[in-house]
């Protein structure tokens, strides 16, 4: 590689084996994850970041391992559903982060704009609306 790239235009898919590709970010990129289009990401870990300023519209689990989310800029709040009770656990200072127990639902917060990292098991993935 001869340049740097950016994470919020690359991700990056790490593989079983210790290997990494690089996946350009389009802006039908998670569209497409669901419609079956990278099933490489089944496997391995996805490094991605994005953008928001307002609650996702969705709660989501990764039963094949724990996922990291780091906090970029901004501030943001992570909900996690255990069972009957949802815990709260706010990321406020760049470098911040939470790791996401395995089969978690979760969800993030926030009314500012906030980029976040993430470190992601693919396989197995389930959403359901907020």
């Amino acid at each position: 590689m001869n340049q740097p790239l950016a994470i919020l235009r690359h991700f990056l898919h790490v593989r079983d084996d210790g290997r990494a590709d690089v996946i350009p970010v389009t802006a039908s990129f998670w569209e497409d994850v669901a419609g079956g289009v990278h099933p490489q990401l089944e496997h391995g870990r996805l490094l991605s970041a994005f953008t928001f300023s307002e609650p996702w519209s969705s709660w989501e689990r990764h039963p094949a391992g724990e996922e990291l989310v780091m906090l970029l800029s901004g501030r943001a709040e992570v909900l996690l559903e255990d069972g009957a009770t949802i815990r709260s656990l706010s990321l406020e200072t760049p470098g911040d982060y939470a790791l996401v127990p395995a089969g978690a639902w979760h969800t993030a917060r926030t009314a500012v704009a906030t980029t976040m990292l993430f470190l992601t098991p693919g396989a197995g993935t389930e959403h359901r609306p907020a």
